[in-house]
C-alpha cells in the first residue's frame, strides 16, 4: 500500500527498506543503541507491518507494528531522520498503520516513548488505562548488537 503525504511516499513495502539506513538509526536510538543490524532485519522480517517514508525513492523514516492482525498492536521503531523532523511524517505514519486494512478491528495498541507523548497523543494515543494491571517480563538477554538466539 502507497500513500502520498507533503512531498513524500509512505510505503508497507518490506522489500523497500533500506535496512543500511534504517541499522544507522537504529543503532543510536535511546531504545536500542548498538542493536545489530541482524537484529534489525529479523525484527522487521517477523512485523506484521513495516512502514517507510520515502522522498525521490531515499528512505527518511521508519516504523513497524507486531501484531496477530486480531486483537493487539504494538508500535514500536518509529524513527524519522532528523533532517526531515518537524512535517509530520511521524503522524502519518501512525494514521497509515492505524488505517491499514490488515490492522483493522484491534481491541488495542500500544507503543512506549520517552519524548513523543504530543505526536502520539495527536493521533488518539492516551496514557495507559489501568497500569496496574500491566506487567513486563525481562528475561536476562545477549546485547542488542549480538546475534539472536537460534530457534530451539
Amino acid at each position: 500500500m502507497i500513500r502520498p503525504h507533503d512531498g513524500y511516499e509512505l510505503d508497507d513495502s518490506l522489500e523497500r527498506m533500506d535496512f543500511a539506513r534504517v541499522h544507522g538509526w537504529l543503532t543510536t536510538a535511546y531504545w536500542s543503541p548498538g542493536v545489530s543490524r541482524e537484529r534489525v532485519e529479523k525484527a522487521a522480517r517477523g512485523s506484521s507491518l513495516v512502514v517507510g517514508a520515502y522522498q525521490n525513492d531515499a528512505q527518511v523514516s521508519y516504523l513497524r507494528v507486531v501484531s496477530d492482525k486480531t486483537t493487539f498492536a504494538w508500535v514500536c521503531d518509529v524513527f524519522v531522520d532528523e533532517a526531515h523532523r518537524g512535517r509530520g511524517i511521524a503522524r502519518a505514519m501512525l494514521r497509515f498503520a492505524l488505517e491499514h486494512p490488515e490492522h483493522q478491528g484491534l481491541r488495542r495498541w500500544l507503543l512506549a516513548t520517552v519524548n513523543a507523548h504530543g505526536v502520539y497523543r495527536e493521533v488518539g494515543f492516551i496514557p495507559l488505562p489501568f497500569p496496574e494491571r500491566w506487567m513486563a517480563y525481562l528475561p536476562e538477554t545477549p546485547p542488542l548488537n549480538s546475534a539472536p538466539h537460534p530457534p530451539s
